[in-house]
Parts: structure tokens; sequence; C-alpha cells
């Protein structure tokens, strides 16, 4: 039995991925250094040596096949390499891979099995072959009932996709919103989804520049309600002016075609993310080494 205190041990000396340190100290009988050879035999080690690399470029792509879809974002150093014809396939089979399985976290997903080969493996094999730090950030998968229908939409060859699904309304409406998502980054579909802790932030400065405005205190309460309707509307699908009709709401369009907004998922390459600092003559010259 291989203790979870000498995978962490590998893992910390190599720097590749649990599963391999897992199955490197099982090949080798629990002794440590044999382990690493292993990986370095498998070329799994050359993919840890990246470890340390930012990786904020890649895609987020999508694909749908029944009543099902996921949603994911793949990273890699460079927008090169996110063009290139290997990490496209890549990105595929992790998607038909979540498709045809039911991970519920990024470690469920990692740990799927596509060809004899874990995606985590799968991962790992092409940080060696492609000879950049590739890495698989997050998913969502969705399961749609019969009268609910999705919509999908990628923007600038995968730097933002976007997922919807609506209930009662048709697939052209749910790429409607899926547009609209993507153009006018709402963070959730309606209120009652925008976290506590955000809300009495934006309260908590809303109110300071009001009163830093000279406002007496009532006032001022009565202000922060109203621009906090503001924030509201600038985050929240539902209540965001629609980008091909402004003069209604994103939930307002959705009702007039019969339907409401159930889901929401937009990615957005490397958004969070610390991106590198390198010009495109250096990143050639990485391609060329």
């Amino acid at each position: 039995m291989i203790s979870a205190s000498l995978v962490k041990e590998l893992r910390e000396k190599t720097g590749a991925g649990m599963l391999d340190c897992k199955k490197a100290l099982e090949a080798n009988d629990g002794n440590i250094d044999a382990a690493v050879d292993w990986l370095r035999e498998k070329g799994i080690s050359k993919a840890a040596k990246k470890a340390d690399r930012i990786a904020a470029e890649g895609v987020a792509e999508i694909k749908i096949s029944g009543n099902n879809a996921v949603i994911l974002e793949m990273n890699s150093e460079t927008d090169f390499v996110a063009k290139n014809d290997e990490f496209k396939e890549l990105v595929n089979n992790v998607l038909d891979a979540i498709l045809a399985g039911n991970p519920e976290t990024l470690e469920d997903a990692l740990a799927l099995s596509v060809n004899g080969k874990t995606v985590e493996e799968m991962i790992a094999s092409k940080t060696a072959t492609i000879g950049e730090k590739l890495s698989f950030r997050r998913f969502t998968k969705l399961t749609k009932k019969e009268s609910e229908a999705f919509g999908s939409y990628i923007h600038m060859g995968g730097k933002i996709a976007v997922l919807t699904l609506v209930d009662q309304a048709s697939v052209e409406v749910a790429k409607d919103v899926a547009m609209h998502a993507a153009a006018m980054r709402p963070t959730c579909v309606r209120r009652d989804q925008v976290p506590a802790e955000d809300v009495k932030r934006e309260e908590t400065v809303l109110k300071e520049q009001a009163m830093n405005e000279g406002k007496p205190a009532e006032i001022a309460e009565k202000m922060v309600q109203g621009r906090i309707n503001k924030f509201y509307k600038e985050i929240c699908l539902e209540e965001q002016p629609f980008v091909k009709d402004g003069d209604i709401t994103v939930g307002t369009y959705v009702k007039n075609n019969g339907g409401t907004i159930v889901n929401m998922i937009r990615y957005e390459v490397g958004e969070g993310m610390e991106k590198r600092e390198e010009n495109f003559a250096e990143e050639v010259m990485n391609q060329i080494k």
C-alpha cells in the first residue's frame, strides 16, 4: 500500500501529477529514487520541469452531445501552441472523456481514461512532446431536460466561450443569450446568485463614496440602494440591456420568446491568472529551442 505522504513527497520532488506519482511508486515497490527514474523514463519528468511556468494562454471550448454539454478551459504558455493541431486534439479528447463520464471535480476529470491513458497522463505526454506547460484549468458539465435548449458561442477562436441553458425557448434564443454574455461579461444569471460578501463589499464602498460627497447618512443610505440596483444590472445577465435591442433586458427578451434562463457559464481564457510578459520574437525563439 502506497501512503499518501510518499505520493506527496514524490510530487514535491518531481512536480508530476498525483496519479503519475502513485503509479510510479506502485511500479517500484515504494522506492522513491526508482520512482523518480521511472517518471523520467516515461517523459513525465520533462513535463514536471515546466510546472513552474505560467500557462495563461490556451482555449475555452464547448462540446454538445444530445442532452449533455461540456465547457472547459485548457491552458498553454503561448497562443502559438493554443492553435497547434496536437493541442486542439487534446482538448477534443478531454471534452469527449467528460461527456462520456460523470466527473464532479477537476481531480475526477483528470482520472478519466481515454484509450488506456488518464487525462492527466495525456496532458503530461503532450507537455513533453509539444515542449510547453499545458494545464487543464476548469470545466462544467450540464445536462438538459427535454423542454430545455443549449446555446453556445465561441469568440475569437476560443478566447471566450459561453454555454447557456434556457427552458421553453429555442436554440437560436439560447445562442443569442450566449453571444450577449460573451460581449457583456455577466457574472451570474440573477440577483440571488450574487455572493452576499460581494454585495456587502459594494454597499460599503458606495456608502463611503456618498459620505465623501458630503451627503447626510440618511440620504447616503438611499443613494446606496439606487447604486446597488445599478451594480446588479451590470453583473446579472437577466437585468442587462440586451445587445440586440437596448430597450429590453436579456430576461425580457427570453420571456418574450416563451422561455426563461436556467444557466449560463462564461469562460474567458486566462481571466484572473498572472500573464507572462514576453514579446513575439522571444516566443518564436522559445519554439525553436
